[in-house]
Formats: structure tokens, sequence, C-alpha cells
């Protein structure tokens, strides 16, 4: 019976991550906000219902039916855009639409306020991203909206771009974001860690002119925050930074020889399964490391099984090379790696940890990202 064995994974991941040539990216979902106390896509459905008074949930309801949290924003902006006054649909007016949107936003903003959160696991994804010093830039692509990352990045004085450009009402370069490494003209520094918000952020607003602007705060209670566009093509001012992103994504996945770590991530959003499952198919030189925190989903086993470079990582087993197996236990526990019966990488904290220790070179590299995170929140 075949069986993978831990410590001999996390060995050639960490050889993958010291090769400096390499093109790495970061592709970051729910699971990360979760492993700080952060509520996940359902937790977050939940609680922003829970929020609503009787009369927004039971009309937010009807567009919750057969939806997700952002599918169900989706068609609230299209009600908004192609309703008349003195029209309605689903009981809607167009200015009623507006208001539960801007009211639905105000939730999920309230929900992912991170001043109670855990920092630590992203300190340390963090550490890593100060310390990785990739010949290429590393790029970071999350689906959360959360500010998790940037404040980490920030306290740990992680220099970054995240497509905008400015400090109080920051606007999005579509050909900064668009520019690749070595571009003839592209001012961008490759030392600039690049952070990509693929589905908006909770400080992010669309202006006056309909033009998505960067706040250097979450959105005020009068606002709708530029989280998930529509998916109809009524007002493609109002997708821009999305499509740019988007296809930032696709291009960054498909650059030859790339390493892409996915933690997180339920496979849920069949746009994003299919630039990684395309990208994995067509760029086989490149790897595609998974980490799940619960049991793989069927359509991501029946693809890594026929994808030798989509390789899946849980606590109890792995499908490496297309071959689906439990973990082989090593004889003892291995530090930060092996305890329990189970690999500690699946869980966001675990692999945070492993990517800082990653990083660093000295010989006390524990004592090394301690120092890096204490920089952020000194003991008191």
């Amino acid at each position: 019976m075949a069986e993978h064995d831990p410590q001999k994974f996390a060995h050639e991941l960490a050889a993958k991550l010291a090769t400096r040539s390499r093109h790495v990216c970061a592709f970051l979902g729910a699971g990360v906000g979760r492993a700080c106390g952060l509520p996940d896509v359902g937790q977050l459905q939940t609680q922003v219902v829970a929020a609503l008074n009787d009369d927004d949930r039971t009309a937010f309801e009807v567009q919750l039916a057969g939806r997700n949290l952002e599918q169900a924003l989706s068609r609230l902006r299209r009600i908004a855009a192609l309703l008349t006054p003195g029209e309605t649909l689903d009981g809607l007016t167009a200015i009623r639409a507006i208001e539960l949107d801007n009211t639905v936003c105000h939730k999920i903003v309230e929900k992912l306020d991170i001043a109670a959160a855990d920092l630590n696991p992203i300190y340390s994804l963090a550490a890593w991203a100060a310390r990785a010093n990739y010949h290429l830039p590393l790029e970071l692509f999350t689906v959360n909206y959360d500010l998790l990352i940037e404040t980490a990045l920030e306290r740990l004085r992680v220099p970054y771009f995240d497509g905008f450009v400015g400090t109080l009402r920051a606007r999005f370069q579509t050909e900064l974001v668009e520019a690749t490494p070595g571009q003839e003209g592209v001012w961008l520094p490759e030392f600039l860690v690049r952070l990509w918000k693929l589905h908006g952020s909770v400080n992010w607003v669309w202006d006056a002119d309909q033009q998505i602007v960067r706040l250097g705060q979450p959105v005020a209670i009068d606002l709708a925050a530029a989280i998930y566009p529509s998916d109809t093509k009524y007002d493609e001012s109002r997708r821009v930074p999305f499509v740019v992103l988007h296809d930032r994504l696709r291009r960054a996945f498909h650059q030859p020889e790339t390493l892409v770590i996915i933690a997180g991530y339920s496979f849920s959003d069949a746009h994003l399964n299919e630039v990684i499952f395309d990208a994995a198919s067509t760029r086989q030189r490149s790897e595609f490391i998974i980490f799940c925190f619960a049991d793989v989903p069927d359509l991501l086993a029946d693809r890594a099984k026929i994808t030798p470079n989509l390789q899946i990582a849980t606590a109890t087993e792995a499908i490496l090379g297309g071959v689906r197996a439990a973990w082989k236990a090593p004889p003892n526990s291995i530090p930060n790696i092996w305890d329990s019966d189970k690999l500690l990488l699946h869980e966001f904290s675990g692999l945070a940890g492993y990517l800082a220790r990653s990083a660093i070179r000295e010989a006390d590299a524990d004592a090394v990202l301690r120092s890096l995170i204490g920089t952020a929140a000194p003991t008191p």
C-alpha cells in the first residue's frame, strides 16, 4: 500500500522555496482569515444575515436563494442598474436595492474588523515576504476582503504594491498591474511584494466618478465597499480593477516554472478553479502545492490524479504525482511539521510559520522570526 513521507515532502518544499530564480506566488482564501479568528465564507454569510434588521433580512434572503453572499450582492447591483423609476423586482426598487447593498456591505466590514484578531499567523506570512529574496517579485493573491495582509506587511515594514497609487484616496493604476518584470519604461521596482485582492476589500469604495479608490481605513457606514463585481456588462468602469486583477492572476500562473502555494481556499469558485487547473495542465514545469484544512474536494482530487504538478496535502493524506495515499507516520515527531499523527502544514498557522522559517538562514531561525514579529507586536 502506497504511503507518502511527510519529512521528504517538507524537505522538497523547502528546496523549492529556496530556489531564488523561480517565480513564486501564494494564493490565499478564507481559511487564512479563519486561522486569525475571522469568519470564513459560510460563517460570514450567517453573521451578516443575523445582523440585519427584519425587513433587510427578509429582502436579502430572497437574493440569497440559491446564491452565495457575493452572488447576492452582484444581483442587488444588477437590480439597481437595470430598474427604472416605478419598477420593482423581488419587491425592490432601484433605490431600495442600493440601500440594501450598502447595509450588507457595512455589516461585512463590521464582521471583518481585525481589531481582536490573532495576527501571529499573518505576521509569519509577512516575515516570509520580508526575507524571501527572489529574483522576481513575490506575488500574493487573495480573495479575502479583510485587511490582515496589509496590516502585517506594514507592521513588519515590508514594502508592497496593491495596484493603487496614493494615500488618502489611492487610484488604481492598470498599467502598473499589467507590467511584467523587467519591462522597459516601468518604474515599479521588483523588490516590492505584489498584493492582489481579487474580490475587493473593505477599504475600497466607488468614487463619485464611478472609479474604485482605496481608502486608508474601512469604508464609512453610508457607503458600499467595493467587494466583488457584478458579472454583467452594464457598466464596465465598475469592473475594471476586478477584470485587470483576474487577468494578472492568469498571467502570473502561466509564467513558466512558477511555484504556487495555495492555502485556505475551498475551490468553490468555478472561475478561479479554471485558472488554476488550466495553468497546471499547460505549464507542466510549474508546481501548484495546495494545503487543505479539511477533506479534499472531489473535483480537486480528480484533477490532481491526472495532473502530476498539482500536489495536495492535508493533515492525514496527500496526492503527490497523481498518487493519493496516507502519510507515513515518521518514527518520531518532527517539530513544526508532524505531530500527533498529523501534518501540521495543512492549517494556515503551521504553513505560515514554516514559510517564515524557510526564508531565514541564520542559525537560530525561530529567534529571528520572533524578533520580526516582536517588531510588529512588542510585548507590553
